[in-house]
């Protein structure tokens, strides 16, 4: 039997330059399944949507399928593809891993239930200030450059997404609305940061709030501050009302991870990648 992916409409263009087109993932011209590609900024195209029928599953449908769009994504000009999985879909994991998809990142979430407890003894919380925002965002979108570029993506893509992505979530600096940017001080030195956003309603995986970013200074590392902070970080979600608090953590960062793990956070979606060389 053949598979084969068959465009199921016409391609769409966004104003920006995206574009996006729906197929159909056929088997002697049977409808089996169905997939969407997707690309922003022509250097990375996403696989969304895979479906396959049940009576066609475990049949190499998919496999047959995801090897066809990585072959339209690099028709399109994509050097990258990407997919988000669902961290409990097992089958659907170790189908990308077997196909050569390396993992980039994850999302996870905490129920927040309550106030958690207090900054330790000798540590207090204040707002960045005016003056200390351009030298923290600066360090910021560096640093958040640089988690890209060191998983694979090209170094000017890397700018760009940092360009987009901070000039959405902090159109306004510090004053943005939702916008809660906070500095960890012990003993009278700074020694960390924490940047939650605050959503009107819930985000993709349900959560009221997320954490944008924690970090800990060099020189003040393996002191218990970043648990601090992440506690400062459910404190804001508890006084904003919510109930659910996400965040993001790049692979290989297994201080992180263990951190997030032993704060009870669980991972609801892994995103994956695969350069088409």
């Amino acid at each position: 039997m053949t598979t084969t992916l068959r465009p199921a409409g016409p391609e769409e263009r966004a104003a920006d330059g995206g574009r996006s087109r729906a197929f159909d993932i056929r088997v002697n011209g049977r409808r089996a399944g169905s997939l969407r590609l997707v690309t922003d900024d022509g250097h990375a195209g996403r696989i969304e949507d895979l479906v396959v029928a049940g009576a066609d599953r475990r049949r190499g449908r998919a496999t047959v399928a995801v090897l066809a769009a990585e072959e339209a994504l690099r028709a399109w000009g994509c050097r990258e593809a990407t997919a988000a999985v669902p961290a409990d879909a097992g089958a659907a994991l170790a189908l990308a891993r077997v196909l050569g998809y390396t993992e980039r990142n994850r999302n996870l979430v905490k129920p927040v239930t309550g106030p958690p407890p207090p900054a330790p003894p000798g540590g207090a919380f204040r707002d960045l200030t005016d003056a200390e925002y351009p030298a923290w965002l600066t360090a910021e979108r560096t640093a958040y450059a640089r988690n890209w570029t060191d998983r694979g993506l090209d170094p000017a893509a890397a700018r760009a997404r940092a360009d987009r992505g901070y000039a959405t979530l902090l159109p306004d600096g510090p004053a943005t609305r939702g916008a809660v940017l906070r500095v960890l001080a012990h003993e009278g030195a700074d020694v960390g940061t924490v940047w939650v956003t605050v959503a009107p309603g819930p985000m993709r995986h349900g959560e009221d709030a997320y954490v944008c970013s924690v970090e800990v200074a060099a020189d003040h590392r393996g002191r218990g501050h970043g648990r601090t902070l992440m506690r400062e970080a459910e404190r804001v979600c508890h006084a904003a009302g919510g109930g659910l608090l996400g965040l993001n953590v790049f692979a290989g960062n297994t201080p992180a991870l263990r951190l997030y793990a032993s704060l009870g956070y669980r991972p609801v979606q892994i995103h994956l990648y695969k350069p088409l060389g």
